[in-house]
């Protein structure tokens, strides 16, 4: 990236370990930087030409337009995350809000959020009632049967079976039509990018209390005011301040193991390279990959099974351009359409100065809206969007682009948690991360970085130089606090 070359870089002494993480998302970054600030020596050796793996932005050849490749949203429980864009200086280039908007064909609006009225504040699990008890979005019925089920997933581990579909629960909880078709399956269904038969109970419940019960602030979601390439450069920046660097288009074609002199052989396509610790920060599918072309090793055959028991869960995102203002809010929630989100990405990055609109449309778990063509799916989103925003009808559609991350999410059906492993893997100095691993969150940002220091904590203890990069879980508050004290 610009001006990292001229950044000065750290001199090790005799001694110090070398690390080498292979793969550079949000995994393998956070890992990444974490053992470099420990004094490691770390390169990172990332196939692609960026950092950010499944979470980056690019010059889009189409639109000549710089683009995510796809919205990617954080939340204040994100602990390691948040830490993770601490550690590397660019916190303050997230765009926080409070304010969820619900919009309904027709234009009609409910806001979701905590309530405040001057300095008064409800506590915790109550913060958000108000709002809920009047969105116009939901019937009485609706806003009593996701009582009913927030109420019952208050308590951590309160129905503690793995093996449960959340829409198995949802049924046996009688929930209406429109709490499951308004909320279930598009907020929470949308959040965990599956359908809610395919969602595993636990997984469900923790995102509830996380982001609608156990406090205001864990509810808060960011958004990225640059794109994600942009924010990443800080990791490289980071890593270089550190002694540490990135290798790109480097791909990795085997592993060997040198017992005797207790280093690992990684093969590439352009070389090859020696380390005494490897981190594999890498997706299921690629990990599985790789195993056939590593040393035997008790433990490898399990680890085989427990890769093929993932799947993945697509997200499609639609870019569109219009000629004028169509939109009056940062993001909202588009019901009973197909498309989901709407992210207005010339208020949430100002930078672009835009005359007209830039608006970012998401599809989450649609198995159909991929088999759509470019056309298709950007007709449909284009008449969809005037449901909700008349302004589109009389706008001009100056460019378009569809991207489908057909890889963008692995699925949490029930049973799932039997094939995440640890950090810690069938090989001597070798560790895993990615947001696939045993982390106790979903498919998500903060799963892949809490890999990321799961991973680092890990050779730290091998090493005997103990790290302490996991950030903790955000507390609860309120009332939620003795929901805590009582398990």
């Amino acid at each position: 990236m610009d001006g990292v070359g001229a950044v000065e870089k750290m001199t090790f002494p005799a001694g110090h370990k070398s690390v080498t993480v292979v793969g550079g998302g949000v995994a393998g970054m956070s890992a990444a930087c974490a053992l470099a600030e420990a004094g490691f020596r770390v390169q990172i050796v990332e196939r692609r030409g960026y950092l950010g793996g499944r979470a980056s932005s690019y010059l889009h050849p189409g639109v000549e337009e710089v683009i995510d490749n796809c919205q990617h949203v954080l939340f204040g429980c994100c602990t390691n995350l948040i830490g993770f864009y601490r550690r590397i200086g660019v916190a303050e280039k997230i765009h926080w809000t409070s304010d969820m908007t619900m919009i309904e064909p027709g234009g009609r609006r409910s806001r979701l959020g905590p309530f405040a009225l001057g300095p008064l504040r409800l506590p915790a699990p109550l913060h958000g009632a108000p709002s809920l008890l009047s969105a116009h979005a939901f019937s009485m019925a609706d806003k009593l049967a996701l009582g009913r089920a927030f109420r019952a997933m208050m308590r951590p581990n309160a129905e503690n079976d793995a093996q449960e579909s959340l829409g198995a629960w949802l049924r046996r909880h009688k929930q209406t039509e429109g709490a499951m078709n308004r909320f279930w399956r598009l907020v929470i269904a949308s959040a965990l990018n599956a359908d809610i038969e395919n969602i595993a109970l636990h997984y469900a419940a923790k995102v509830i209390r996380e982001l609608f019960m156990n406090s205001a602030q864990a509810g808060s979601m960011g958004m990225s005011s640059v794109p994600l390439s942009e924010l990443y450069a800080g990791a490289e920046k980071f890593l270089a301040q550190h002694g540490s660097s990135v290798d790109y288009n480097t791909n990795v074609e085997s592993l060997s193991w040198d017992g005797t002199a207790g280093k690992w052989s990684i093969a590439t396509r352009t070389g090859t390279l020696m380390s005494d610790y490897i981190v594999l920060a890498l997706p299921f599918e690629a990990m599985g990959k790789l195993l056939p072309n590593m040393p035997p090793a008790a433990g490898a055959e399990k680890l085989a099974k427990q890769i093929a028991q993932h799947q993945h869960w697509p997200i499609c995102s639609v870019h569109l351009w219009f000629d004028r203002d169509i939109a009056d809010l940062e993001h909202a929630v588009l019901l009973d359409r197909e498309i989901h989100w709407m992210y207005n990405k010339g208020r949430l990055q100002p930078w672009r100065k835009l005359k007209g609109t830039y608006v970012e449309l998401v599809v989450s778990a649609s198995r159909s809206f991929v088999a759509l063509s470019r056309e298709q799916a950007i007709e449909q989103s284009v008449r969809e969007l005037a449901e909700f925003f008349p302004a589109v009808a009389s706008a001009k559609l100056e460019k378009a682009a569809l991207i489908k991350e057909v890889r963008a999410t692995f699925g949490v059906p029930p049973g799932i948690d039997a094939a995440r492993p640890s950090a810690e893997s069938p090989w001597p100095q070798l560790f895993l991360a990615g947001d696939w691993i045993a982390t106790g969150w979903p498919s998500t940002m903060e799963s892949a970085a809490r890999a990321g220091h799961l991973a680092a904590e890990a050779l730290g203890i091998e090493t005997e130089r103990p790290l302490f990069c996991l950030e903790p879980d955000l507390k609860p508050s309120g009332l939620m606090r003795l929901m805590r004290q009582g398990q």
